[in-house]
């Protein structure tokens, strides 16, 4: 398969549109305008983020909660609040489907930070129910969506309940820009998501698969007192400046993380990942990461040459399942599913309800500046 020579981008991604030269439309359509805009809209949130971390001292036990997977963005981030910032952080891991490289990251980088850490591990039970139903009836957009759509809002409200409980004010996660998708979050979750709206996926509630306890793992700001005030959820790597490959080079010199190996997300990320991208190569013929890995690229974040090599390999062990696409087979024996099981059952839809899209702009200060940047409006179902 054809993929664009500038950005990776492979043609069968829809909207790639592949022409003569081999260069996609997305490239095409790449000005330095659209870079300087960009920057703009960078710099407005770093502004509401450093005045959201001289705020957050002293308001409770820990100044900042960071959900910690092990992947080089959660260790360098830590690294940075702590060492640059001088804040009291806690890290906080949801303890479910982390492979053995990112545990490896997790205890090398607690003890070499010195920093408070705590494990929240609920029943696998649950999460095996919960991932055989949603591969067998997965939304329109493939397996990583309907699996991110879920699986994330889960540890998501996990570290917002302990930040609350803790009083800490503002919970800041790694995730890389592009992640996760847009319509969720860019740079802040909504206020009224966090504040108003019920997490528990309505698809999960019509299926009758899942009882009551079930459905309260998800995060629900209704089962609180009115006046509670939620903590923040921010992403500063979507508003401080993002180099991927000088991340990978800083927690390995500095011993945070052992190797470049480990520092890898091909690695580090959630063994179940293999299964989502080998459904997903199935049913679409290209990689669900590939078009975040092309932004990347594109905008000079990530390192062509390595991705260019890495995404073959990638594509390669995930169809034939060897290698780390072994975990293909474990999980698939794990969750009890056959390839025939891996389907699309439903069509998307978007995640939070209209009212929180409407009110986006007045989600938290500088965010009036990044909707207006960004052209944000609601997504279609």
């Amino acid at each position: 398969m054809r993929s664009c020579k500038n950005c990776l981008l492979p043609e069968a991604v829809p909207g790639a549109d592949l022409d003569a030269r081999g260069i996609c439309k997305p490239c095409r359509e790449y000005r330095p305008a659209d870079a300087s805009a960009s920057e703009a809209l960078r710099k407005a949130r770093e502004a509401d983020l450093e005045q959201a971390l001289r705020d957050c001292r002293g308001q409770g036990e820990f100044d900042c909660l960071v959900p910690l997977s092990g992947g080089k963005d959660s260790v360098w981030l830590i690294h940075k609040l702590k060492t640059e910032y001088g804040l009291r952080v806690l890290a906080h891991t949801t303890d479910i489907d982390i492979g053995e490289v990112a545990w490896a990251n997790i205890r090398r980088a607690i003890d070499k930070l010195d920093v408070e850490h705590v494990t929240y591990r609920p029943p696998l039970e649950f999460y095996r129910r919960l991932f055989r139903w949603l591969m067998m009836n997965q939304e329109a957009r493939g397996a990583v969506h309907t699996i991110s759509y879920v699986y994330a809002p889960l540890f998501e409200g996990n570290a917002l309940q302990v930040a609350l409980e803790k009083r800490i004010p503002l919970v800041l996660a790694g995730y890389s820009p592009g992640q996760p998708v847009a319509e969720r979050m860019e740079y802040e979750f909504p206020r009224l998501a966090i504040s108003e709206v019920d997490w528990t996926p309505p698809e999960l509630v019509a299926s009758g698969e899942f009882d009551a306890h079930d459905l309260a793992r998800f995060w629900n700001p209704r089962r609180h007192a009115p006046g509670t005030r939620f903590p923040r959820y921010l992403a500063p790597y979507h508003a401080w400046p993002y180099d991927q490959d000088e991340i990978m080079k800083k927690v390995v010199e500095l011993g945070l993380i052992e190797s470049s190996k480990n520092a890898s997300p091909v690695f580090s990320n959630y063994p179940i990942n293999w299964l989502l991208m080998y459904s997903d190569l199935r049913t679409f013929g290209y990689n669900p990461y590939a078009p975040e890995f092309s932004t990347l690229i594109r905008e000079g974040k990530a390192n062509r040459h390595y991705w260019k090599l890495m995404g073959k390999v990638v594509d390669f062990i995930t169809l034939n399942k060897v290698y780390l696409g072994r975990h293909v087979a474990r999980h698939m024996e794990w969750l009890g599913l056959r390839d025939e099981d891996l389907r699309i059952t439903r069509p998307s839809r978007r995640d939070w309800p209209d009212h929180v899209y409407a009110d986006w702009a007045t989600a938290a200060p500088g965010a009036a500046v990044a909707a207006s940047a960004s052209n944000r409006q609601p997504v279609a179902a």
